[in-house]
């Protein structure tokens, strides 16, 4: 198998290693192969790709969509770094609120899988980045929504105080004042 699975502290989101075969011309590897992911639990039909450019410091997040069109993510960089981050927002979850992270980067390749029922976001932590992330659903405006990248209540440990937001980004909700409980599953 070209991929290692690793679990994660929350329930679904998975950090995903493929194997990477180098030679004098570069390197190959599979991003992204049905069988593999169906055979770790990840049973799920990408429908979207989107593709971002950012520069250091820049905060994309906390987003997500509510169902019925939630969305689950398979992130990667290629090109940089970030800091990438899951935040639960099942109420009920045993771990909702919390947080898992980790730095995706060309350099390591690895990918981070989120699922539905997960807040997204990521900080760039190179003087550039380049992000792709396939999704399980379409973009529905309608069904857009967010957290505030620093909520205190989740307290997540960005690498940069002062990140880059977007206006839409500095005006979501804190997670006990958002509507993720309509989210999915």
């Amino acid at each position: 198998m070209p991929f290692q699975f690793a679990r994660t502290s929350i329930d679904g989101v998975m950090l995903i290693e493929p194997k990477v075969f180098p030679d004098d011309r570069g390197f190959f590897m599979e991003a992204y192969k049905r069988s593999d992911f169906a055979a770790a639990g990840l049973e799920h039909s990408f429908v979207q790709e989107n593709h971002s450019r950012s520069t250091y410091g820049t905060l994309r997040g906390l987003h997500y969509q509510r169902a019925p069109k939630a969305q689950g993510k398979l992130v990667r960089a290629i090109v940089g770094e970030i800091f990438d981050v899951a935040v639960d927002i099942r109420r009920g979850s045993p771990t909702f609120g919390a947080w898992f992270g980790v730095r995706l980067s060309a350099a390591n390749r690895r990918l981070l899988y989120v699922p539905p029922w997960c807040a997204h976001g990521f900080c760039v932590v190179s003087p550039e980045a380049e992000v792709i992330y396939n999704t399980t659903e379409e973009y529905a405006p309608d069904c857009e929504e967010g957290l505030r990248w620093d909520d205190r209540g989740i307290s997540i440990p960005w690498p940069v105080s002062s990140p880059i937001l977007s206006e839409r980004d500095r005006r979501w909700p804190l997670l006990g004042d958002s509507a993720a409980s309509a989210v999915c599953c």
